[in-house]
């Protein structure tokens, strides 16, 4: 059998807790006010912060008195009514397809809405390995030359619209 709550419902200690925050709150307050202390506006604000706080008191007893009969409760918690065996078939077979549909739409976002600066699986695997050119790309090639005595001319050459300039020594044979 379930207990009757008379008066003040269920979740009491949340009530004087609220009654209390607004007593204390409202004393602080009106002593802000009315008495003559160098630190009025301290108590006031103080006295509204408490006031405040008590709302919090309010909520949780008011939403711990809310009633709500089990039998509107088994939807909301996952418990299936057993003596209609024919609905639970067809809110199985509803789930199932409800959670096909939201994979396939979460995996296509994932496959087609990457960001720009990261590729897919499959357009990484297409564009070759790693450091290979790409279309479009210029592939340069430096290399670390040593000082000669001899000083080097510059020749400029246009490669795909761009003046690149290139540095020839004339050197003689090293001996070796």
């Amino acid at each position: 059998m379930e207990p009757v709550y008379r008066g003040l419902g269920r979740c009491v200690c949340c009530f004087w807790l609220a009654v209390a925050f607004d007593i204390v709150g409202l004393v602080v307050l009106l002593i802000g006010v009315f008495v003559n202390v160098f630190f009025y506006d301290l108590l006031i604000y103080a006295g509204a912060i408490v006031i405040f706080l008590s709302l919090i008191w309010w909520v949780f007893w008011y939403s711990g008195n809310i009633e709500v009969p089990p039998a509107e409760l088994e939807d909301d918690v996952g418990l299936l009514k057993k003596d209609k065996g024919g609905l639970s078939a067809i809110g199985g077979a509803v789930r199932r397809l409800s959670s096909r549909v939201s994979s396939g739409i979460r995996n296509s976002f994932r496959r087609n809405g990457a960001p720009s600066g990261h590729r897919g699986r499959a357009q990484r695997s297409a564009a070759g390995p790693p450091g290979a050119p790409q279309e479009g790309q210029v592939v340069v090639a430096m290399a670390t030359m040593a000082p000669q005595e001899n000083t080097p001319h510059a020749a400029v050459s246009s490669v795909a619209g761009c003046d690149i300039e290139t540095l020839h020594a004339e050197t003689s044979p090293r001996p070796v």
